[in-house]
């Protein structure tokens, strides 16, 4: 834990550059299509929902249901949270570097394929054929999935998707706990165990997720282009870019979860909503 006041000379110093970074994280976030991903999550969002209905009190939730997670997954709400975390992540950050990298003719190709890629996985059928193409490629030693193992460790891909929804999973106990949906015996530390058993099994829909993804996502990018997105990824700016995606979206889902955990318990616990 810092002292306060040097936190208190952290701030300060930090404010004229926050202001400084406003209008270019704004111009990243542009770049980055990050208002189409978001979009893509609230879709997302209406799926996974009818899920944890299915799972959890088949055929109650209803038009309340359904209501809460719209409300959850707030297109409008999950921007302001991203943004207001990103501009802290990035606030010492060379911005300029990463806006100059998107904003040219490979970036936006490469933004533009991700997004797309990212919406068409929403359809089971695609992201079934997404992974056994990447995992042929593995099977069939292709150098292109040599290359995307290297994109994903210079991003940390694995690791951060993995801890990031061991996070959300964790939020999510978390709400059913603000509920009383568990038995009063049931302690945090029997849920961090619960969390953590799961963690062999995310793992492997992480890497299975990822790679169907990457390979379709990156299947129409020339080999120069991926080059150049990982040597961009290498970078501070790219490194940098990567822990601040990251962090902005963990604050997003962790939010989500909690927030879903905590309707959820409603409905278990048969209160009116």
């Amino acid at each position: 834990m810092r002292l306060f006041a040097t936190a208190a000379l952290l701030i300060a110093t930090a404010l004229p550059v926050w202001a400084q970074n406003t209008d270019k994280v704004d111009a990243l976030i542009t770049a980055l299509s990050l208002p189409d991903i978001i979009e893509i999550m609230h879709e997302e969002g209406a799926s996974y929902g009818a899920e944890v209905e299915a799972e959890m009190f088949p055929g109650k939730g209803g038009a309340a249901w359904t209501a809460q997670v719209q409300g959850i997954y707030d297109t409008g709400n999950m921007a302001a949270k991203f943004r207001t975390r990103m501009l802290a992540e990035l606030a010492n950050a060379d911005v300029d570097t990463m806006v100059d990298f998107f904003g040219s003719d490979t970036g936006r190709r490469i933004i533009a394929l991700e997004v797309s890629a990212r919406r068409a996985l929403m359809d089971e059928t695609i992201e079934e054929a997404a992974r056994d193409t990447a995992q042929a490629m593995q099977d069939n030693a292709d150098p292109r999935f040599d290359r995307l193992e290297a994109f994903a460790e210079a991003n940390d891909l694995i690791e951060e998707n993995v801890v990031g929804a061991m996070n959300s999973n964790y939020a999510f106990y978390q709400g059913l706990m603000d509920g009383n949906a568990f038995p009063s015996e049931m302690t945090e530390d029997q849920i961090l165990t619960d969390v953590w058993g799961q963690e062999p099994q995310i793992r492997i829909d992480t890497v299975e997720w990822l790679y169907g993804y990457l390979s379709l996502a990156y299947q129409p990018l020339s080999d120069d282009d991926l080059e150049a997105y990982i040597a961009f990824s290498e970078t501070d700016a790219g490194q940098d870019l990567n822990r601040a995606i990251f962090a902005s979206f963990d604050v997003v889902f962790t939010d989500i979860s909690r927030n879903l955990g905590r309707a959820a318990s409603l409905h278990l616990s048969g209160e009116d909503i």
